[in-house]
């Protein structure tokens, strides 16, 4: 019976790359990009590196271990504004720059929104928001309002990864069949706005209006008509 040992040795006198950590997460992010974070299977890992899965459990561990360090890799390559910026734009750039990245690997934006506090990685990240929204006067108000735009984008790029290309072809080719319904104006008019707009406006939309939505819990009681009672100083919208 093979061994990991022998199955090593072998490797090294036929001149295969030898499998390592490294190699290990590399080739699971080929999968993740190829067939999403949740679809592929430790024995494609293993067929992916030429090993037996034992290899796997020995260099890295179980698939968690394995999707644990798929989502440090993936977060680690996340454009990270520097902290010196406005706390909105700060927000707009971040959250705009990682829907490419985490878009091409499906399934872990759904984790980020879940589980993001387990990813190391996402620490600094973490930990460079809050401290530009206390730095912008947001005070006790910092970490929910981080909480809710990340988890509102997040979430967001998760519905996205949900929509596959059969599911997306149904859909367009409902919109089309009902384009003439007039007793369904509303219906339509949804189908014509997707047909003009790409999902990058949808996200925009969504980014803009939750940030919208922060300054205004932020603004002092009296420009909200006396309904909240804020211990935290005003925040300007762009500060």
């Amino acid at each position: 019976m093979a061994t990991y040992a022998s199955v090593t040795g072998r490797r090294q006198r036929s001149g295969q790359p030898a499998v390592t950590p490294e190699r290990i997460v590399a080739t699971a992010l080929d999968l993740t990009r190829a067939h999403g974070l949740e679809d592929w299977t430790l024995r494609q890992l293993a067929a992916g590196v030429g090993a037996y899965p034992a290899v796997i459990y020995h260099h890295v561990g179980d698939r968690e271990a394995v999707v644990a360090a798929v989502l440090d890799r993936v977060v680690g390559a996340l454009p990270v504004p520097e902290a010196d910026l406005p706390w909105r734009t700060w927000f707009e750039r971040f959250l705009t720059d990682a829907r490419p990245v985490l878009l091409a690997h499906p399934g872990v934006a759904r984790r980020l929104a879940v589980h993001g506090e387990l990813v190391p990685a996402l620490h600094p990240v973490i930990d460079r928001a809050v401290t530009v929204l206390r730095h912008a006067g947001f005070g006790d108000r910092a970490v929910p309002a981080h909480t809710f735009l990340t988890a509102q984008a997040w979430q967001f790029l998760a519905a996205e990864d949900d929509r596959d290309a059969a599911l997306r072809a149904r859909t367009a080719a409902l919109r089309t069949e009902l384009a003439d319904r007039a007793e369904l104006s509303g219906l339509v008019e949804l189908g014509r706005y997707h047909r003009a707009h790409p999902d990058t406006d949808l996200y925009a939309y969504a980014v803009a209006t939750a940030l919208d939505g922060v300054a205004a819990q932020a603004a002092p009681p009296r420009a909200l008509g006396g309904v909240h009672d804020l211990s935290t100083p005003e925040v300007p919208s762009g500060r």
